[in-house]
């Protein structure tokens, strides 16, 4: 019986040696492909047409480069890694990355610091995510999707410094959340026109997008990503920028639109950061306004907070903006800030809260629309403000002017009934623009920007050359927006 189980013992650690086993490259400064490698070590890849399969841990030298210039699809076997000291390109039309069993994930993507990254139009899925140590890292037009935990823990792209760029991709459903970065990374990425949606599977107390302190002169930019969150998951937040044990944030959040998560966007800590043009609506999934449920919160125990936020528009959450502590908030001055935020619906437990200041500190809140669809007049205004009228212990909002003007009957109505023709569509598109829209721009239907056109007055004509399926046309001007279906045959 001693003999069998020092066998099996023996076994097992052969095993897992085997599983264990890593190729790298010469580190010779050799630019390789799949193929190069397969042909030196036939027992790291498989080829088989444009389909490759990695059966080895693979780890790129520091003077080596592995590149991907044809279409291909790469499985990869449950836990193994690819880890990049040199470079690592993929620059193909359409390259797919998966495990070779869905069921058994492989280990996810190590990018050393110094490693060179270019990562374009690839769906990478069923792995462990990319941990990202270099600065040098670009991630352009792909899709992430179904990834677990493995070499990264924080998020799908984990990000430790530098000023990486992550536009133009999809991330949906991942176990976690979409981008990250370390409490003490100081980085300072540009995430932008990005779709986002029910990230954070696990459903821990971690938002979509979470970063952490940034680099002290260039901010950390969250440019017109689409957050989109899972009704079922009661913990996730849309973007959260913490700054929790030093070091710096500067940030700038503009125009993204964010909906359906536990809150839509939260800062806390000493920072600067500007929030504008962000559309943050019915986030609201964990129901409990005692710990979630804003549009925008703001906490900061020690003060140290600088925010400016104008032409947000903020609706039907448990909270509008909720300023925490030593926070503080510039929505509007008579200086540098024009305001124009617009709040509607936000409320819980019968009560309307557009801004609820609970710190001692005055907020500047001039010029914004407090009850969307009205006239606002200061007494409007004041019964959706909680603060010092409200709790002497707290600071004023200083809201006077307030601006916010009804909608006229007959544009609303024409907005509603606006539609071109015809639908579906083969070639061209026709329209008349009795409402003096100045641009159409063209979404997929997860929402990525693919064109915009500029109108003219009268009758328009576009030229339509997308391929075959949904998308979104949203006509727009300085004074609305209508989006509607388009559908190409």
């Amino acid at each position: 019986m001693k003999r069998t189980t020092l066998f099996t013992y023996c076994l097992l650690l052969v095993t897992s040696f085997v599983w264990a086993q890593t190729y790298t490259t010469p580190n010779t400064g050799v630019t390789w492909t799949l193929d190069d490698i397969a042909t030196n070590s036939p027992s790291t890849i498989t080829v088989s047409g444009n389909n490759y399969t990695l059966l080895e841990n693979l780890e790129i030298a520091e003077n080596d480069t592995v590149e991907f210039t044809t279409d291909l699809t790469l499985s990869i076997e449950a836990d193994l890694r690819v880890t990049v000291f040199g470079a690592f390109t993929v620059v193909s039309d359409d390259v797919l990355i998966t495990a070779v069993d869905e069921a058994a994930p492989y280990d996810g993507f190590r990018f050393e610091e110094f490693s060179v990254i270019n990562i374009q139009n690839a769906t990478i899925q069923y792995g462990g995510g990319l941990r990202v140590l270099t600065e040098t890292f670009t991630l352009n037009n792909c899709t992430l999707t179904n990834n677990v935990s493995g070499v990264s823990t924080g998020a799908v792209v984990s990000l430790s410094r530098g000023m990486p760029e992550i536009t133009n991709n999809t991330f949906t459903f991942n176990e976690l959340p979409a981008v990250s970065s370390g409490a003490n990374s100081d980085v300072s990425p540009l995430i932008a026109n990005n779709y986002m949606e029910g990230n954070n599977q696990s459903n821990s107390n971690r938002p979509q997008i979470n970063m952490g302190s940034t680099m002290t002169t260039t901010p950390l930019r969250i440019i017109e990503n689409t957050i989109i969150g899972d009704p079922l998951l009661t913990q996730v937040g849309g973007i959260a920028v913490a700054n929790l044990i030093g070091g710096a944030i500067n940030a700038e959040i503009d125009g993204n639109i964010i909906q359906g998560n536990r809150y839509g966007m939260t800062i806390v800590g000493p920072s600067f950061a500007y929030v504008r043009d962000n559309i943050i609506e019915d986030n609201n999934t964990q129901g409990n306004p005692g710990i979630g449920g804003s549009g925008i919160s703001l906490n900061s125990s020690g003060g140290g907070m600088e925010v400016i936020a104008s032409g947000n528009e903020i609706r039907r959450n448990l909270w509008g903006i909720t300023v925490i502590g030593q926070a503080s908030v510039n929505l509007g001055d008579d200086v540098d800030n024009e305001g124009l935020n617009v709040f509607s619906e936000n409320g819980n437990n019968g009560e309307v809260y557009a801004l609820y200041n609970n710190t001692p500190n005055v907020l500047q809140a001039k010029h914004n629309c407090w009850i969307e669809g009205q006239i606002n007049t200061l007494a409007d205004a004041e019964s959706v403000i909680f603060h010092q009228v409200d709790d002497a212990s707290l600071g004023e909002v200083i809201f006077d002017p307030v601006s916010c003007g009804p909608v006229a009957a007959t544009d609303e109505f024409l907005a509603e009934t606006f539609s071109f023709y015809p639908n579906p569509v083969k070639e061209t598109l026709h329209f008349n623009n009795t409402l003096s829209f100045e641009t159409v721009s063209i979404y997929t239907i997860e929402g990525r920007l693919i064109n915009t056109t500029t109108l003219s007055e009268g009758e328009n004509t576009l030229r339509i050359e997308y391929p075959a399926g949904v998308y979104l046309a949203t006509f727009s001007n300085d004074a609305q927006k209508v989006t509607r279906k388009l559908i190409v045959e």
